[in-house]
């Protein structure tokens, strides 16, 4: 593994999810050069001064912003967050289409700038519009990628290690398909260490039962309407999400993740960005292909990829 030396990443939108992805970056030093760009002049500057305030207590990455999009340029990875932010009751899907627009006109802009960078796509609906934004801009497929079910893997396995009375890095479980309504846990591969999920015994004797995980699978999948209902937007979680996903490429880390490239012949899923597991480096993101899927979790996959391949059809 070889990490890039003098490593920039720019977030491109500075609202909640975008200044916090900032900071966070900033507090894990993410990156050597943490950059914020936005069309909102007065915004941006004041979420950069903030930041930038708090520079002696970052260690050595540096803060930088502006609504000029040559503060993009010399990027090695592009975090796009900006777009209209999912209101409480509504879906991500119906985001699509002011988000679609945005993108599509930001994305020619940014990579006039930063031609060689990984993009990253946070907007949502974030699977739908890495599809279009793959399209549109013409990158390879491994450069730009959604962040896809890291957050809600994220969520999966606090809510799993809560139960099972264990650390959440000890539990290895991957919820897959689209960010969204239509997503599903691989509990087929799911442990708790080496132990089948079902076969774990807690430490007060009780295990999970198959009810039990269909339970956490709806708490996982609604989380986020949940913290949106209750505080207008989530942007924590997803800020340390984000930082995570840009240490992973700027680090080279080749780190297996459930990211959301635009798949081809991927157990018959072609054409449609979802998250898999996949291996983020340098490169971008690659999925495995070798992920083992039982009988309906396919099935689930392949409702997830028409869900979003009818959304994506729409907008085109």
């Amino acid at each position: 593994m070889s990490a890039i030396e003098n490593s920039k990443v720019t977030i491109v939108g500075a609202g909640s999810v975008g200044s916090s992805a900032a900071y966070a970056c900033l507090i894990r030093g993410s990156a050597r050069h943490v950059a914020l760009f936005d069309i909102a002049t007065e915004r941006v500057e004041a979420e950069v001064l903030d930041l930038a305030h708090g520079a002696q207590f970052t260690g050595a990455s540096d803060i930088s912003g502006g609504s000029d999009v040559d503060v993009v340029a010399g990027s090695h990875v592009v975090v796009i967050t900006a777009g209209a932010k999912q209101n409480p009751g509504q879906t991500r899907i119906e985001l699509a289409a002011v988000n679609a627009r945005i993108i599509a006109d930001m994305m020619p802009k940014l990579l006039a700038v930063a031609p060689n960078a990984i993009y990253v796509v946070v907007s949502n609906p974030c699977d739908v519009l890495t599809v279009l934004a793959q399209e549109q801009s013409g990158l390879p497929v491994e450069r730009i990628f959604a962040s896809g079910t890291v957050l809600d893997t994220s969520r999966l396995r606090w809510k799993l290690a809560q139960r099972a009375g264990v650390s959440t890095s000890s539990v290895h479980a991957y919820i897959v398909g689209e960010h969204g309504d239509t997503e599903f846990p691989l509990w087929s591969r799911a442990t708790i260490g080496t132990v089948p999920i079902l076969d774990w015994v807690a430490p007060d004797g009780s295990r999970f039962t198959p009810e039990d995980l269909d339970a956490v699978a709806v708490d996982v999948r609604d989380a986020a309407y949940k913290v949106i209902q209750g505080k207008g937007a989530t942007n924590y979680a997803i800020g340390l999400s984000v930082a995570r996903i840009v240490e992973a490429i700027l680090r080279d880390e080749h780190a297996v993740m459930p990211v959301s490239p635009v798949l081809h012949d991927y157990h018959g899923v072609d054409g449609v960005a979802l998250s898999v597991p996949s291996l983020v480096s340098a490169r971008g993101a690659v999925p495995v292909a070798q992920t083992p899927f039982s009988e309906g979790e396919l099935a689930l996959f392949q409702r997830s990829a028409g869900a979003l391949r009818e959304v994506a059809d729409s907008l085109r």
